[in-house]
């Protein structure tokens, strides 16, 4: 067997990354959809459910008392059915608003509030009907069917107890009055739709880390696809000089970061600096450890003067350095005495300063 269809063993790269999101092929699980809807639409009827119970027990109260009354004509029956239509729309609004937002919430979080070009373009095949029967009664459609009848058989025994407890309640065997059925009816809703909510947050989290598990198993590449894409990337030159601006910003920050470990920074006065570092215990010589010109040079002195990193003006030793020297590296040869004499100054006026503020404290 060839290696382009070989074992997936390798991580996928950046760009492999970037067209995967693209085709949105990213771990998504309906179990957590479903409990944002189902979380939205409790709190919707747990804040608004009173009121909604009150206006339906006025409307029928005002329905049914003048039905003896009213005459049956077709105006009549359009009027009830208007009002009854909007009566039942201001009822379910809410729930309606609150589990769209939860759905919406919960994709969003899922594919981090990132767009799909791929997948909101227009695919024909999804609409053949000889493709969606091969889907129905394909294998994967199989598996999904028997995991949906597990989680089914999962929340049914999660929600058992809260059940039978609703099923033994004194009210079926004894006469109550109207209200106390309503509430009845609401209090046992409210408990086994949680209990479901429960039961599905289980389902959900169990879900979501199997499927970030396998899109990230289907994500890896073989040895064959990873050499494909380094030569696509190195013949790109968008590609390599995104890469060369990165790994330059990359070096520009570890250098900076050395400046304030520096012993001194010799500057040119304005457009070069050298920042250098020198200890005798564990090194040779002294070493170059940030180097800049222009922009970067004043940057340098920033942060020198920022972490009080004495600056000494020497114009042709800033910039034999800067053209010979490399950041990292032992300074050349031929510069050992200059730089020994400018350490020296600095060690001077250490020393002496070091003194004064022993003196004043």
């Amino acid at each position: 067997m060839s290696e382009q269809v070989g074992e997936k063993t390798e991580q996928p790269t950046l760009r492999h990354l970037e067209e995967a999101l693209k085709k949105g092929q990213i771990a998504r699980s309906r179990e957590v959809q479903t409990v944002f809807v189902l979380s939205a639409g409790l709190l919707a009827l747990k804040f608004t459910g009173a009121e909604t119970w009150r206006l339906m027990g006025r409307t029928l109260v005002t329905t049914l008392s003048h039905l003896h009354d009213t005459p049956l004509s077709l105006n009549t029956m359009q009027g009830y059915a208007v009002s009854g239509a909007l009566v039942l729309g201001q009822c379910v609004w809410p729930v309606l608003a609150a589990t769209m937002v939860g759905g919406l919430l919960a994709g969003g979080i899922q594919t981090r509030f990132r767009t799909t070009s791929d997948v909101l373009g227009v695919d024909w095949q999804r609409l053949s009907p000889v493709e969606g029967f091969k889907r129905v009664f394909s294998r994967s459609a199989a598996v999904s069917t028997g995991i949906g009848i597990v989680k089914l058989a999962v929340v049914i025994t999660l929600c058992f107890n809260v059940t039978k407890r609703v099923l033994e309640d004194p009210i079926f065997h004894s006469a109550v009055d109207l209200a106390r059925i309503a509430g009845f009816m609401a209090d046992s809703a409210f408990r086994i739709i949680l209990q479901t909510a429960v039961a599905m947050v289980v389902l959900a989290a169990v879900d979501y880390g199997y499927q970030f598990w396998k899109t990230s198993q289907d994500l890896k590449m073989t040895k064959q696809e990873l050499k494909d894409e380094s030569k696509h990337t190195e013949a790109n030159p968008q590609v390599r000089a995104r890469q060369r601006r990165r790994r330059l910003a990359m070096t520009k920050r570890k250098m900076l970061a050395q400046v304030p470990k520096a012993d001194v920074v010799v500057t040119n006065p304005t457009h070069l600096a050298v920042a250098l570092r020198y200890d005798k215990k564990t090194m040779k010589a002294p070493i170059i450890v940030a180097k800049g010109a222009r922009l970067n040079a004043l940057r340098i002195r920033e942060i020198a003067r920022q972490f009080q990193v004495p600056i000494v003006e020497n114009k042709p030793l800033a910039r034999l350095m800067f053209k010979y020297g490399r950041v990292g590296g032992e300074i050349p040869a031929q510069f050992y005495a200059v730089v020994a004499e400018v350490l020296a100054w600095v060690y001077r006026v250490n020393a002496y300063r070091y003194y004064r503020e022993q003196s004043q404290s």
